[in-house]
């Protein structure tokens, strides 16, 4: 009886154990609540976005003085408007047309670019920045065109720089002549404006490619010297080649300043001034016995680079003074033989003048209470103008005498 009612017991607690296991599995299998629906708009939103098919765009080869067109197409990839702010090209010969300035999204927009070829050669890199509302990227973004410009006739270098050592007797360079058309291209002998500079044409290429021999011609002064080399052509387009020319002729001994300035005199204080003297030639050169034509003035030369460049000091003195018309240099001997002195004039800074105070007049003159009347000296009959009546002319005698003015009263 006792053992029946036990297992009643267990059938009962088992049972009820189960009942707790379902329910809570029933529990835990229901639904959560949804989130809101802004919440996951939220996490799903892109804003506006820009695309372009072509960032870079690359034109090949394009003949000088020819514009360079492209337009550059972009979508918004987006959820909301793209809008296009401004489109800034980075140089001036790069300009932007008419572009979309609002795009839908999942829409295409356009942006027209012309580069202008003139005046350029060579590899050519331009950059446009396109300034767009796009709030999780940079808002600008980048575009390039790029590309190689040519001329139909190339020059290289345009300008022949001839740079002269002060020991040779001439210099010359090579210019080279480049055909970039189908067309043959045929050169006359080269002429020169300047008797100084020669020239003479060579060819590498029949109707393609040329050099031109630039030279100059001895004897050459110190200093830069220009000019003009003129080939005619056999093309339309281009009739003439026009090459300048120019040769800088280096001294032998450059020095630095040109000039020493001094202070206004007389000096108060001593004071000091520096030359550099550099040897340009390629002999080593010595310099000696400094010295300033007027007495008083210190000068010393001491070597930097030995045979190569100098430094002068002058040390002038309180009291110097350069007189009006008085011409005062520095001088040193030089062991090169075509510069066997060197010469610096040493100038002076003029002393501004005080202005000048007129003197006082009779009415400005104050006499002390009790002092006797000082009476100013009448000026000389001739120097006292005769009054003109009104509507007369002033003949040709037109002065007169006139008597003093009577004494002042004592205590005016």
């Amino acid at each position: 009886m006792q053992l029946k009612f036990m297992n009643m017991i267990t059938k009962d607690l088992v049972a009820a154990v189960s009942i707790l296991i379902v329910g809570s599995a029933l529990v835990g299998a229901q639904p959560t609540s949804a989130p809101p629906a802004a919440a996951v708009a939220s996490t799903n939103v892109l804003g506006p976005r820009i695309q372009f098919e072509t960032p870079v765009y690359d034109f090949g080869r394009a003949r000088c003085g020819e514009p360079v067109k492209y337009t550059y197409v972009f979508t918004n990839t987006g959820d909301r408007m793209l809008i296009i702010n401004a489109v800034q090209p980075g140089c001036h010969c790069t300009t932007a047309g008419e572009w979309t300035k609002q795009v839908e999204p999942g829409k295409t927009g356009n942006i027209p670019v012309q580069f202008d070829t003139t005046g350029t050669s060579g590899m050519i890199v331009r950059q446009i920045t396109v300034s767009c509302n796009i709030p999780s990227q940079p808002p600008m973004v980048y575009l390039q065109i790029k590309g190689t410009v040519y001329k139909p006739i190339d020059v290289n270098p345009p300008w022949a720089v001839i740079n002269v050592p002060p020991d040779v007797e001439t210099g010359s360079l090579v210019v080279s002549i480049t055909n970039n058309t189908d067309e043959p291209l045929i050169l006359s002998p080269p002429q020169s404006n300047n008797r100084m500079f020669s020239a003479q044409l060579f060819t590498n290429q029949p109707g393609k490619g040329y050099q031109l021999k630039v030279s100059t011609v001895p004897p050459l002064g110190v200093g830069s010297i220009q000019g003009q080399v003129v080939l005619k052509t056999s093309l339309s387009n281009t009739p003439v080649i026009s090459v300048t020319v120019v040769a800088n002729v280096q001294p032998a001994l450059m020095v630095m300043p040109s000039f020493v300035r001094v202070d206004a005199g007389p000096l108060t204080n001593a004071a000091s001034n520096s030359i550099t003297i550099q040897n340009n030639s390629t002999n080593l050169v010595t310099l000696s016995e400094p010295a300033v034509n007027v007495p008083g003035v210190e000068a010393t030369i001491k070597e930097l680079q030995p045979g190569k460049s100098f430094s002068a000091m002058l040390k002038f003195p309180p009291g110097f003074s350069i007189s009006p018309g008085q011409s005062v240099e520095f001088t040193a001997k030089s062991s090169n033989p075509k510069f066997p002195v060197v010469k610096v004039p040493i100038v002076q800074l003029t002393r501004p003048a005080g202005p000048i105070l007129p003197p006082p007049t009779a009415a400005a003159v104050r006499v002390p209470v009790g002092a006797p009347a000082v009476v100013p000296t009448p000026a000389p009959p001739s120097a006292v103008a005769t009054p003109i009546a009104p509507g007369r002319k002033l003949s040709s005698v037109g002065t007169k005498s006139v008597p003093p003015p009577p004494p002042l009263p004592p205590g005016v």
